[in-house]
């Protein structure tokens, strides 16, 4: 795993080599163990890499790399699982390599194919940046689910791009101008959705997508390329969600068992090729525990598990977690984190998330990636098994809501939705009463999940002189021929939760230990599958994950698993009460509320009190505030502060 920055200009600048070494150095913590710097003048390119060796530690795995034609430059950030099976059939077309990298394997096999047929044939995870010497032209792509993270944009004349968007701003001309309507939509969704980022004209680069670059007629400015348009797909997972329907799987649930237990077993068996100590998350719920059973099955020594939990609470999946590694043999290491851990973690996360981001699951996510990099550089995870298998408990509740609405005449449900609206005029704009309002008026379950997955309701009124961006919530629907209630909001969760919440805070968090992690589950194949099966697999009798489940019983007793799901969000009302109460209160002073100018005080100043007098539940609404304040306070925008509109 790594850290990739670079640099495309089309007219004369600062020495790109020193600026391209300088912005990839920004990501140390990605890759500490070798730097690399390759640039063109006459061309006006320069890649940045910094490089956590996995496979093949030798200087042969060095980047960027050159392929052996010479034509092609690489940044790579990833790994590629079937780089074995690839390689073969490149070295029976006469390819010969230098190293046993997955990287040049990936750039011969592009040399030989084409960027996108190369990465259509490839299984793995990644972010990279392609040179083209003969035609003078950048690639940019992303992996398929969006495991690893690229932001582009430009600074003054430059196009500059990077893993973080720290290394965008190591760019003596970039402008850290925040963008009031994408602040919007993190206080609305407690995340920055793609392609936006929380800075103006810097977008992430969409999840499957390749954006070609050519030097000759590259233009300064954010207008020259459109993060919705220009990027365009190698894989799609709105026509995955399409086939999946149009296909569906054949056999009944013991064939379809056996099908998704061996394609999950390849998935993590690949997963565990490495040459340095690997390990796993384990929480003890239905995701996790899966992975490490077929880990250890095809393990001849204890794997290494790790898991976190807390002191003084009552839902705490630590006994399970210590249960399930007990039955299946692992080498089990537990951290349980209190009040101290609490007040030294939580103003580390605007450095560990470089961006505001305020799922609290954030940070014993960062302490269990700490905690098992003591012993390990690689760990799998079970992220994606939710939004697969239907393991929310949010999707039960979305279908009771939408067909709850679905048996109410239109002209009731917006006559209900008046009355709540003029009930609710002059108390707070995020009160609940005022929250159903809107479901009411859904037009489709897109927009009735939206309305449930809105922390604020309302952003707009507390961000000063916003108007939010489209997103892939509020744009046109993405598949809009996908059938199901449930099918669409899995599918809504897989193109923009899972990416920008989900998988945002996994690298982070483990990239900034320098630890890589992993993901079975999200293997394509396994994606693929998920979609081929019918909604009865997934949900059985009220039983979420059916199917999974299944697989999951042929190594673990149901008893171990089987248990309402609790997720790993940190008992935040609690803290803000409590430890960290001193800390938000500075945050959310009046004075500094009024004098950086991006929120109405008024209206955070009197969550905070009824928070504080235990009035309301205004938590979840005051974290990604307090996630912004602080990223502020740590430098988010260089030290400058926007006048208030």
């Amino acid at each position: 795993m790594c850290g990739i920055a670079g640099i495309l200009r089309n007219r004369p600048g600062p020495e790109l080599a020193s600026l391209a070494r300088a912005m990839a150095d920004t990501l140390s913590h990605r890759g500490p163990d070798d730097a690399g710097c390759w640039s063109d003048e006459e061309a006006g390119v320069g890649l940045g890499h910094r490089r956590l060796s996995i496979i093949d530690l030798s200087p042969h795995g060095h980047q960027p790399m050159m392929s052996a034609s010479g034509r092609y430059v690489i940044a790579f950030n990833g790994e590629i699982y079937n780089h074995r099976e690839l390689r073969g059939a490149l070295a029976a077309g006469g390819v010969s390599f230098r190293g046993h990298s997955d990287t040049e394997v990936l750039l011969e096999m592009i040399a030989s194919v084409g960027l996108e047929a190369a990465l259509q044939r490839s299984v793995g995870m990644f972010a990279l940046a392609v040179w083209d010497r003969a035609e003078q032209t950048l690639h940019l792509a992303r992996d398929r689910l969006g495991q690893k993270p690229l932001y582009y944009g430009w600074a003054g004349g430059d196009l500059v791009f990077g893993s973080e968007l720290r290394s965008l701003r190591a760019h003596p001309d970039f402008s850290a101008e925040v963008d009031r309507g994408v602040l919007a939509l993190f206080l609305r969704y407690s995340y920055v959705p793609a392609p936006h980022s929380i800075f103006s004209g810097v977008y992430k680069l969409m999840p499957g997508t390749v954006l070609t670059l050519d030097a000759r007629t590259a233009a300064p400015g954010a207008s020259g390329i459109d993060p919705w348009a220009s990027p365009r797909p190698y894989w799609s997972l709105a026509d995955v969600a399409r086939r999946g329907q149009g296909d569906p799987f054949p056999g009944d649930a013991d064939r379809a068992t056996d099908a998704l237990e061996q394609v999950l077993g390849e998935s993590v068996e690949a997963r565990m090729v490495a040459d340095v100590p690997l390990g796993a998350f384990l929480s003890g719920g239905i995701d996790s525990t899966t992975v490490v059973a077929l880990m250890q099955a095809r393990s001849a020594a204890p794997v290494h598990t790790f898991t976190l939990g807390f002191e003084h609470r009552e839902e705490d999946e630590a006994d399970a977690a210590r249960a399930v590694a007990r039955h299946l043999g692992t080498e089990h290491t537990e951290l349980r984190i209190g009040r101290e851990e609490v007040l030294a973690t939580v103003p580390e996360m605007p450095r560990v998330f470089d961006e505001p981001f305020a799922d609290s699951s954030q940070i014993p996510t960062y302490l269990l990636a700490r905690l098992a990099r003591r012993s390990v550089t690689v760990a799998l995870s079970g992220d994606g098994g939710d939004e697969l298998f239907l393991g929310y408990r949010r999707y039960l509740r979305g279908l009771r809501i939408w067909r709850a609405l679905q048996r109410i005449p239109r002209p009731l449900r917006l006559g209900l939705a008046g009355v709540l609206a003029a009930g609710t005029r002059g108390r707070h704009p995020e009160d609940r009463w005022r929250n159903l309002s809107g479901e009411l008026r859904s037009t489709s379950v897109d927009a009735m999940y939206r309305q449930r997955l809105s922390r604020w309701q309302h952003p707009r009124n507390a961000v000063i002189g916003a108007v939010e961006p489209r997103c892939l919530f509020t744009g046109p629907a993405p598949a809009p021929d996908i059938e199901g209630a449930a099918e669409r909001m899995m599918l809504l969760d897989l193109l923009a939760w899972l990416p920008d919440d989900i998988l945002a805070k996994v690298d982070r968090a483990s990239m900034a230990v320098s630890l890589e992690a992993r993901n079975p589950l999200l293997d394509h194949r396994v994606v693929e599958l998920a979609w081929r099966l019918p909604l009865s697999l997934k949900l059985r009798e009220g039983q979420t994950k059916y199917l999974l489940r299944r697989v999951l019983h042929r190594h673990v007793p149901p008893q171990l698993v089987d248990r309402p799901k609790t997720g790993f969000g940190a008992p935040i009302r609690a803290w803000l009460r409590g430890p960290l109460r001193e800390w938000a209160e500075a945050q959310l002073s009046r004075t500094r509320l009024e004098q950086e100018g991006y929120f109405d005080a008024g209206i955070i100043r009197g969550m905070w009190t009824d928070t504080l007098a235990g009035r309301g539940r205004w938590h979840n609404h005051l974290w990604p505030v307090l996630m912004f304040q602080a990223w502020l306070e740590a430098g988010g925008t260089t030290g400058t502060r926007p006048a208030r509109d």
